[in-house]
């Protein structure tokens, strides 16, 4: 089969990607194989292709938004990033197995959805319809799933104003949920195209700065410059949500200035198997507008690049020709 591989973690003009000829993996005990019909393109593989998420292993294949069929079942499953935890520590007995120190992670730990096929654990995948298109479920599986974590993690009031900083693939998806929800959205973001997305989705501003003050925040750049703007931002006893696996150096932030009057910071840790099933159904039974560039298998590398230059308006997805 054929399948990408990080060869040397690198800026994308390095080429650190390489497409490659394996063998087709072998499911081991409660594992699936899974046939890949499509799969999102991720700012995490782009973090894992350039190094600034330190691989795990040798030649990982990236990739967790994977839609495709079992083999032997032809069922249509999701695959996610998160890949296994260990059931039994404290994190996961009270619910919160994103939190557990033995979890993996699919395209980090195991190769992931850049390839004709993976495998993932039966009981970590999600049911999916067949009556719609692979490119339009791709982005649910990770964009849509930590977007609603950030949701629930930034506190954000019913009917609330909430700012959102970046509008890339979850962005997008997480803005829906939350208007969706009587909530008043301003999106602060520097690509035009994307403010045109922002306003055409229902967010009551796009610019610079919110026009007025937040009650809830999330950051979707991975741009630790933006945490104290983001905070300045906040009403009294805002939350500001980073939703991130990467950010670069937040600067010192002047406690009165940005962080007092209650005003709360956090980060949100990939997501539950919970959340994903309760992401899943609200989006099948109300679909967003999933906003998509697509691009062939053949060209990962075009993708994360574009990625890496902020030319992708909404998800970029991989798709099989």
């Amino acid at each position: 089969m054929k399948a990408w591989v990080v060869e040397r973690p690198g800026p994308m003009a390095s080429r650190p990607l390489a497409l490659v000829e394996r063998d087709v993996p072998e499911p081991g005990p409660g594992e699936v194989l899974v046939r890949v019909e499509a799969c999102g393109v991720c700012r995490t593989d782009l973090h894992l292709a350039e190094g600034d998420l330190p691989p795990r292993r040798p030649r990982t294949t990236p990739g967790h938004q994977v839609v495709g069929r079992v083999e032997g079942t032809g069922e249509r499953v999701g695959v996610a990033w998160l890949r296994s935890t260990c059931g039994r520590c404290a994190y996961c007995v009270r619910g919160a197995e994103n939190l557990c120190p033995d979890s993996t992670y699919t395209g980090w730990d195991a190769d992931g959805g850049f390839a004709d096929y993976l495998t993932a654990r039966a009981d970590y995948v999600y049911p999916l319809p067949d009556d719609v298109p692979a490119e339009r479920l791709a982005p649910l599986l990770c964009a849509g799933i930590i977007g609603f974590r950030a949701l629930s993690r930034c506190d954000l009031p019913q009917g609330g104003r909430l700012g959102i900083y970046g509008f890339g693939a979850s962005a997008h998806l997480t803005a829906q949920a939350a208007i969706a929800q009587g909530a008043v959205v301003h999106a602060v973001t520097r690509s035009a195209a994307s403010r045109r997305l922002a306003l055409e989705l229902g967010a009551a501003s796009a610019g610079d700065r919110p026009p007025e003050p937040l009650e809830a925040a999330i950051l979707f750049a991975p741009v630790g410059d933006l945490v104290p703007p983001a905070l300045e931002a906040l009403d009294r006893g805002g939350t500001l949500a980073i939703a991130g696996i990467h950010l670069t150096d937040i600067p010192a932030l002047d406690y009165e200035r940005y962080l007092f009057q209650e005003r709360t910071l956090r980060s949100v840790t990939a997501n539950t198997r919970a959340d994903g099933q309760a992401y899943l159904e609200l989006a099948l039974a109300h679909p967003p507008r999933v906003r998509t560039t697509l691009y062939p298998f053949e060209e990962a590398g075009r993708a994360l690049a574009d990625l890496a230059e902020d030319q992708v308006n909404g998800a970029a997805v991989l798709v099989k020709t």
